[in-house]
Parts: structure tokens; sequence; C-alpha cells
């Protein structure tokens, strides 16, 4: 099979994660065969070197292809270089880590066409007033025109998809996995001494439920305050506080004297450093009102602190098997008192089979392409 991968998120949190975590195992086994060949477009060779130090397979059968255009832009979709189609158009497939499916007037991409969506929070939840949610709903609607299938990251999400943009199509869910912070499937967390912190990490946005968790927060610490303890928690928000925005003036007024309240804004954080402060954190706590999947949660328990988070469907379904606490979505009571009961409790987390991995991902994605390539015979198909 010949495989065309949009590498140009590269690098990048969310959906750059994403991508970089099953790019490596999506590499190899297309690679494998005799014909296989990867057209790797956008992928700095900085990057490519990394995937080379993993010991992948058939590095001379990869072509990395340089292309400064940028994501959901106009050029993109309507202007996009006709001589970097011509490579695309090459390959047997064309796989998109997101919803942006490159074209040009004079004509686009004419193989089947591979992309993802991992969310509609866009639209459940407008978060970019009425303009900016139009056109992400486009960008949707253009993608799921375009696939010959859609990828997603949870059931739920599926049935979003279906029901909210009347898809079709078929939507193949692939999950999530852990991105790799030094602890995998492979390499069990060694155990650290924790540390009196409570770990928020993730963006800041409203759906986020971060007004939720600094509520629950003050809530908890306070009750502690009162009982004379001598050492109070700290909550470590992994984000920037010039990013929070809240009408909420007694929240607000919280957030900016943090320090005294002992919130603290970690701003960026590398990965490595990440990892330490999840393994040191006597919980994590996820408060989201929305997600598609919700990967933090699964990071904490990997790194063997334990996980409160909110009842929302996506993470009934992802994590009913394993040993996290839920409280009510929205409830500062409830977060604060699952927050108390978990802090205290010193019991270990229990064993549990870590059946979400990036690997699995890609080989679900790629299987799912052979399929619908007849293993890569590329036939006629135009979906400009």
């Amino acid at each position: 099979m010949r495989l065309a991968i949009d590498c140009r998120m590269s690098g990048k949190s969310g959906i750059g994660a994403y991508l970089d975590n099953t790019l490596p195992t999506l590499i190899e086994d297309v690679c494998r065969d005799s014909g296989g060949r990867a057209l790797l477009l956008g992928l700095p060779q900085k990057k490519f070197d990394e995937f080379k130090a993993r010991k992948i397979a058939g590095l001379e059968k990869c072509e990395l292809v340089s292309c400064a255009t940028k994501n959901f832009s106009l050029k993109e979709t309507f202007f996009f270089p006709l001589e970097i189609l011509k490579k695309i158009n090459s390959c047997d497939a064309y796989f998109s880590p997101y919803c942006n499916i490159p074209g040009n007037v004079l004509g686009g991409i004419k193989i089947p066409v591979f992309s993802t969506i991992h969310d509609i929070v866009f639209l459940d939840i407008p978060l970019a007033g009425k303009f900016g949610t139009f056109l992400r709903k486009m960008f949707y609607i253009r993608a799921i025109k375009k696939s010959a299938e859609i990828f997603t990251v949870s059931n739920f999400s599926r049935t979003r998809i279906q029901e909210k943009l009347r898809c079709k199509k078929n939507i193949t869910v692939t999950y999530n996995g852990v991105p790799n912070l030094g602890t995998t499937e492979e390499t069990p967390a060694k155990k650290n001494e924790k540390t009196d912190t409570i770990i928020f990490v993730g963006n800041i946005k409203k759906h986020k439920g971060l007004g939720t968790l600094v509520e629950a927060f003050s809530k908890f610490r306070g009750e502690l305050s009162l009982e004379k303890f001598s050492s109070l928690p700290k909550l470590l928000i992994v984000g920037s506080k010039e990013n929070f925005r809240t009408k909420d003036t007694a929240l607000e007024k919280m957030i900016s004297n943090g320090e005294e309240n002992g919130i603290v804004f970690t701003g960026f954080v590398p990965d490595a450093d990440l990892k330490n402060l999840i393994e040191q954190a006597r919980i994590l706590v996820q408060p989201s009102l929305y997600e598609g999947f919700g990967i933090p949660p699964l990071q904490a328990l990997y790194c063997g602190t334990k996980a409160v988070i909110s009842d929302i469907d996506a993470f009934k379904e992802i994590y009913a098997d394993l040993p996290v606490s839920f409280f009510h979505a929205g409830s500062a009571d409830d977060l604060a008192r699952k927050m108390r009961e978990t802090y205290f409790d010193d019991s270990p987390l229990p064993d549990f089979e870590r059946i979400y991995s990036y690997e699995k991902s890609a080989k679900i994605i790629l299987r799912a392409i052979q399929e619908k390539t007849k293993g890569g015979k590329n036939e006629s198909c135009d979906h400009s």
C-alpha cells in the first residue's frame, strides 16, 4: 500500500499528539510490505529522525514532502499546491488526523480519503460564536462528503456525529491511548513520593469545567483549614492564568489571588516534567462538561495516580472498567466530597487492564483503510 499522511499538525497538542503517537505504527506497518510506501506531508526532518531512533522499518520507503500551507486556510481548501496534490494522488489512500481536506479549484484529491472527527464540541457547546460555529460545521460536513470513511475516538462521538451532522458514512471508533510521557504498557510507572497536590491537565475552555473544580477545591481546602491541618493541598493547573476567562466575579477574584488560595498555574510544561507532576500528585481531577475521549485521567492511572472525573457520557464509556471515581458533572459540592474521599485514601490503585494504546488505534486505522482500498489497489475514485 502507498499511503499519504497529513503530518502538518505534528508537534502540536491535541490533534498533534494523536498524530505523533499513531504515526510510528502506521509507518512501520505500511512499509513492512514489499510495495509499501509512506508519503509524509509536512513532517519535519527532525521529527522523522526521532521516529528513526525508534527503529521503524523501511525508512527508505518514506518520502517527506515539505508543505507550508496552513490548516483550515483558504489556500488549503481551494488553492492547495497542485504539485503536492499530484504526489498525493500517486498513492492509494490519504489519511488526515483531523477534518481538514486539501483541495484545489483545478482538481483535488482523487484517491480515497480517510479523515478524523474527534468530537463536535463546537456544535454541541458553541464556543466560537455563530459564524465560527458555522465555519466548523462546514468543515465537518466537507470532511464527511469527501471521505470514504470517518474515524473518531469514542462511541459517544460517533453517535453525536451521526445525529448532529446526519452522517451516513461508516464511522470507525479507534479510541485514543496514552501519549509517550515515558510510561508505556511495557514500562510500568515507578513509585514516586506523593506531594500535597491535586492536578488538572487540559486547555482552559468553558467545557473543561475548570470553574467547578476551582469552586470545589476552595470548599475542600476551606474545610481542611478549619480543621487545622498543618499542610494544605495545592491545586496545580497545567496551563496559563492569562488564558482563563470567566464572567463569575467571585471566581475571577479567586483565580487572581490564586497563590494565597493554593492555586498554581504552571504555564507550559514539557512532557517529562508533566509526567513527574502527575506521578507526584495525590489525585488528578478532570471536571469536564464535554469530551470526545479525555486522555489526562488515563495518563494519571498509567502513572499510578488516582483520578476523580465527571460522569459525562464519554467518560462513563471510556472509564467504565477502570479504577476512577466519578462525581456529578457540574456539582462543586459532589466534587469536593469525592476529592476529600480520594485525597485521603492511601490504598494503592488496583491492577487494571491497559486496554487503550495508540498502537492499537493505528492498526485499526490501517486495517480500515486497507479494506476500503482492497489492500492498496487504488480504485478510480474522484473525491474532488
